[in-house]
């Protein structure tokens, strides 16, 4: 586990979205998107969580001093137990917002260092990881954000690696 910040630097809590609709970290939030081969990494999040029952990758809420790839990395490590060692960061891309008071939600485009599927460990927050093809992302019951960012992300990932 990674060492958190103190209280009053800690990105959890809620910001506002668009029409005051709440959105998790009070200084945004980020994501990775962490490729193996063809494969995503996706969490289907636990059922108590915001949005719970959805799948979607890691992240979380940025921590005041935390870069959108600091905080991806972080929250992966937190949630999935891969460390950041392992990952090689491409790029990064705001794919929500920004919103009031400058809430955005970047998702990082990343890849395994080996090339290979990272072994995981899942905490309370997620019911399940699994290493997701490419082409069967969108069977699964997708968070609505993470569906309307896909297609985005899948021809940036395109773009990087060709």
């Amino acid at each position: 586990m990674c060492a958190r910040v103190n209280p009053e630097l800690s990105g959890d809590g809620w910001s506002k979205g668009p029409g005051g609709v709440p959105v998790w970290g009070k200084f945004g939030a980020a994501g990775l998107f962490l490729v193996a081969g063809d494969e995503v990494l996706l969490q289907h999040r636990a059922t108590w969580t915001n949005n719970g029952g959805t799948w979607g990758i890691p992240g979380g809420a940025r921590d005041k001093p935390e870069s959108p790839e600091q905080a991806a990395l972080r929250e992966t490590e937190e949630e999935t137990g891969i460390s950041p060692a392992d990952v090689e960061v491409l790029d990064a891309v705001v794919t929500a917002g920004p919103f009031s008071e400058g809430w955005t939600y970047t998702t990082v485009l990343a890849r395994t260092v080996s090339g290979q599927r990272l072994a995981t460990t899942a905490n309370e927050e997620s019911a399940e990881l699994r290493w997701v093809p490419f082409g069967q992302v969108e069977e699964l019951e997708l968070l609505k954000p993470f569906r309307e960012a896909l297609p985005g992300l899948l021809g940036r990932w395109e773009e990087l690696t060709s």
